[in-house]
């Protein structure tokens, strides 16, 4: 009896932490870059009661007996698939068509980050929004000069180019870099990833377009990939399992309190 309350709070617990994941997903089908989790479970080990037996003489083989108790958590895993581009007509807003990462250098750490809405700052350095620094093919930052410059254009390879004093020139290129197990990252908040044991190191600093990365296309940006459908769906599913691993503890306490009555 005893099993099947444990068993009922492990379903509980972990349909609780499916609901904090595609509550997640939810708030964020709005944010840029934003790439969706899943979570998966696990059966706990089995209590044996009596054990398996190979055939004899006189009776065939017979299977174990085993009562599971309960499950666990197996993963949440990152859908690291790409999201939609939105237009923006902004001309600093990158969309990466393929699987590659920018670089951004935050308080002298190297992150990643798959959402592309950059800005010149006051000394011309194009940053995130939260004024970390947009990192070039030599790692450096990517400038651009603020005085008599008519046109910047950003072409599909990364090449940052001015129109200065009527004369073309090129003062940077965007990186990109890709992982072997992307879905491997860490996120750190801010849209940034960082890297670890799982997703590798990076791959060299590359122009975009190359070994996969993919091309830059200006004036968009990548929407998140969270699908509201699958959402709502997961959502009930959560809601309806933790109703009914409620329901076997309710049993299961109303079944031990008719043995206290038996006392009685």
């Amino acid at each position: 009896m005893l099993r099947s309350l444990y068993s009922g709070i492990s379903g509980m617990k972990n349909f609780q932490s499916k609901l904090d994941v595609v509550a997640n997903n939810v708030a964020n089908v709005n944010t840029h870059g934003y790439k969706k989790s899943r979570i998966t479970f696990k059966d706990m080990v089995s209590q044996t009661i009596s054990s398996s037996g190979g055939p004899t003489n006189n009776s065939g083989s017979i299977n174990s007996k085993q009562i599971g108790l309960g499950s666990s958590l197996s993963s949440i895993d990152k859908i690291m698939k790409s999201g939609s581009s939105q237009n923006t007509d902004e001309p600093y807003d990158f969309y990466i068509n393929g699987d590659g990462f920018f670089r951004i250098q935050k308080q002298g750490e190297i992150l990643f980050t798959r959402t592309g809405n950059f800005k010149p700052d006051s000394n011309g350095d194009l940053v995130t929004s939260d004024g970390n620094y947009l990192l070039g093919m030599d790692g450096q930052k990517i400038n651009i000069p603020r005085n008599n410059v008519s046109s910047v254009s950003v072409g599909p390879d990364g090449t940052v180019s001015v129109v200065e004093n009527n004369v073309s020139r090129t003062v940077g290129q965007v990186s990109l870099v890709s992982f072997s197990n992307a879905g491997g990252l860490d996120k750190v908040g801010d849209n940034l990833y960082r890297q670890t044991l799982s997703s590798g190191a990076p791959s060299n600093a590359m122009a975009p377009g190359t070994q996969g990365t993919g091309e830059l296309q200006t004036g968009k940006l990548e929407m998140s990939n969270v699908d509201l459908t699958d959402e709502f769906t997961e959502m009930i599913i959560a809601q309806r399992g933790f109703q009914s691993n409620a329901k076997t503890i309710t049993t299961s306490d109303e079944i031990l309190q008719e043995l206290v009555n038996l006392k009685r």
